[in-house]
């Protein structure tokens, strides 16, 4: 399979996003999804790897950043929902995991759901079962079909 353009991805990432049920997606207007070729070594050390890990390959597929606000403000003045959030989604990586087109096309709607559980409070912990679930949309789309 070749390799995507970036704006190819990107409409791949709007499309997962489009296909999310209406009662999600009119929580998002303080969501804002960009998508680029991969994390940076900056990122990945903020994330915790160490350059070993991360000279090794190890890397991340997308990354929900909240605002974070200055500690002056303290915890209770704004409602963290309502502030604007960031999830950034990369390419490269998914690319390089999972070549074979099909398993890319599930693995981007997969990242992207992910991230978004984030902006909603779920912990990574929350999503191990999704995580690990091959093609957790595979019921979804069968339905689709039938209808």
């Amino acid at each position: 399979m070749r390799s995507m353009t970036l704006d190819e991805f990107g409409q791949v990432v709007v499309q997962a996003i489009s296909l999310l049920p209406e009662r999600v997606r009119r929580h998002l207007d303080n969501v804002s999804v960009v998508v680029e070729e991969e994390p940076d070594r900056r990122t990945l050390r903020r994330l915790g790897w160490t350059d070993e890990e991360i000279d090794a390959g190890n890397t991340v597929y997308g990354l929900f950043a909240p605002i974070e606000l200055p500690s002056m403000w303290g915890s209770d003045a704004v409602h963290s929902r309502s502030l604007p959030h960031r999830i950034t989604i990369y390419k490269k990586p998914l690319e390089r995991d999972f070549p074979e087109r099909n398993q890319l096309m599930i693995e981007i709607r997969k990242t992207v759901v992910h991230e978004l559980a984030h902006h909603f409070g779920y912990s990574d912990r929350d999503l191990e079962e999704f995580d690990e679930t091959p093609d957790p949309f595979a019921d979804e789309e069968q339905h689709r079909a039938d209808s």
